[in-house]
């Protein structure tokens, strides 16, 4: 046998190696969203490399049809197939652009994580910035209700108003809020809610890994319009924290760190999650659940609310939402979800981006 047609031989059972590889793989990857983490905490990771293993099986795929086998190609397709529901939450279609004519009421919701607006940033200039340019494009979207993420506040006196500033700005009649409250600096650090329609009640949903040190929560209130309400969630799930990793670190020391704070993260996410559904199945309003969930669409996270909510950028969407912009390739992690006697309408995810997640929006109605 020449050497050539040894290097043949040998990359095709390598391919052969691959293609097993990738089975097990997308077979894991569809179990993801239905276990919790905390089970088998290896999981999220197959469905966080979800997109790529779709990628590689495609070229898999046509390396097996270029060589004539069927039995490869057919296999590799079948089970790429065999999770075609998780193929079609990655992307969406525009199916349903404009407010329904029968609308009864309407109600814009805008979410952003605004990562503190860069208040460490060496460029003390930078967060005034940043700041501002948040600002200017949620109040240029019109939204009813928004909500923010990672929200910076001090008390008065500061010389960097965010709350009062935005609420001003807005035009807001009432807002609620939630944060980690550091005496010394007399900072806030976590998330609100402001609104242009009138709050008749608000609360929080409790996590059990609440402490000092966590800055992730679940507020909500209630709102009225047109004599419906509608109760708002604002939700900040569990963060990964990649970002107290120094990048200087050694590349191996590196990616045990990654993997860590992400094992350590994805059950506390999910138990998040099953707390604020359960809130969620007792509400006696319609609602609309939206904020950074800082999970993937395959993800045990994302199955809790998506199996009993409709998700907007799906229903009224285009592309592949991705909204996040950070450090790791997490895609889309930012949602807005609603009851599903409610239609969702004009999704919007913004383009120029202010901070590592890009905002979100859309229209949410209630039909005659």
């Amino acid at each position: 046998m020449s050497s050539y047609l040894k290097k043949i031989f040998r990359f095709s059972n390598a391919m052969r190696i691959t293609s097993i590889v990738l089975i097990a793989s997308l077979l894991i990857a569809y179990t993801t969203p239905l276990i919790h983490p905390e089970n088998l905490w290896i999981l999220p990771f197959f469905g966080l490399a979800y997109p790529i293993l779709i990628f590689v099986t495609l070229l898999t795929i046509i390396y097996w049809i270029l060589l004539k086998s069927a039995k490869w190609s057919i296999t590799l397709l079948l089970i790429l197939m065999a999770g075609y529901s998780y193929f079609f939450r990655l992307f969406a279609y525009g199916s349903e652009l404009q407010i329904p004519e029968n609308t009864q009421t309407s109600i814009k919701v805008l979410s952003n994580n605004v990562q503190i607006f860069d208040l460490y940033n060496e460029n003390k200039e930078q967060k005034f910035t940043t700041r501002d340019s948040i600002f200017n494009y949620a109040i240029s979207q019109e939204p009813d209700i928004v909500c923010f993420q990672e929200f910076y506040n001090k008390d008065n006196p500061t010389t960097f108003p965010t709350a009062d500033l935005f609420k001003t700005k807005f035009g807001a009649v009432d807002y609620h809020q939630r944060y980690i409250y550091k005496k010394v600096g007399r900072q806030h650090f976590g998330i609100t809610l402001f609104s242009r329609l009138p709050i008749i009640a608000k609360g929080d949903v409790i996590f059990e890994t609440e402490d000092d040190q966590n800055y992730n929560f679940c507020i909500y209130a209630d709102v009225v319009k047109n004599l419906d309400t509608f109760r708002i969630y604002n939700v900040h799930l569990q963060s990964f924290r990649i970002s107290k990793i120094q990048d200087d670190s050694v590349k191996t020391e590196l990616i045990k760190g990654v993997v860590n704070k992400l094992r350590t993260a994805y059950p506390k996410r999910a138990d998040q999650a099953i707390r604020i559904n359960e809130h969620i199945n007792n509400s006696p309003f319609p609602v609309i659940v939206c904020g950074d969930f800082n999970d993937t669409p395959v993800s045990f996270v994302y199955n809790q609310f998506h199996q009993h909510l409709t998700d907007a950028f799906l229903s009224c969407g285009s592309g592949i939402g991705s909204t996040y912009v950070g450090k790791l390739p997490a895609g889309r992690i930012d949602y807005i979800f609603h009851s599903p006697e409610l239609v969702s309408s004009n999704f919007n995810i913004q383009k120029n981006t202010f901070s590592d997640h890009r905002a979100i929006s859309c229209v949410v109605s209630k039909v005659k």
